[in-house]
């Protein structure tokens, strides 16, 4: 089964070990779903510095082309800032569809997400 490529977004903490904790949460539970999930708070700071201005920037630009390239914008947690309304708004901008973890987890009929500890 091919399943559709899901970007991960989230109103991180900033606490390195925390957000992986959830992202990798996060990523399960829209795998769970039949989704294939891409989050680049998983795996773009074991190699970036986000501390040299450079990095930082190709970070952003690294993000942006993966959600450019998937089917769907997953918004996960239960708050919104900034960095999760500017990934809705590029969405938005190139035609990707914008839901919840939670709205994934009750169209597949599984609950949601919080049931299962996230």
């Amino acid at each position: 089964m091919k399943r559709p490529l899901a970007y991960i977004t989230a109103a991180w903490s900033g606490i390195p070990e925390v957000d992986m904790n959830l992202a990798a949460n996060f990523c399960r539970s829209a795998y769970e779903a039949g989704l294939a999930p891409i989050c680049p708070k998983l795996y773009l700071p074991l190699f970036l510095n986000d501390s040299v201005p450079g990095e930082h920037k190709d970070g952003i630009d690294m993000g942006r082309d993966m959600l450019k390239r998937s089917r769907m914008l997953l918004v996960c947690g239960g708050t919104v800032d900034e960095d999760v309304k500017n990934d809705i708004a590029v969405a938005a901008r190139y035609g990707i569809a914008a839901t919840t973890l939670e709205g994934i987890m009750n169209v597949k009929g599984q609950g949601s997400p919080d049931s299962a500890g996230y």
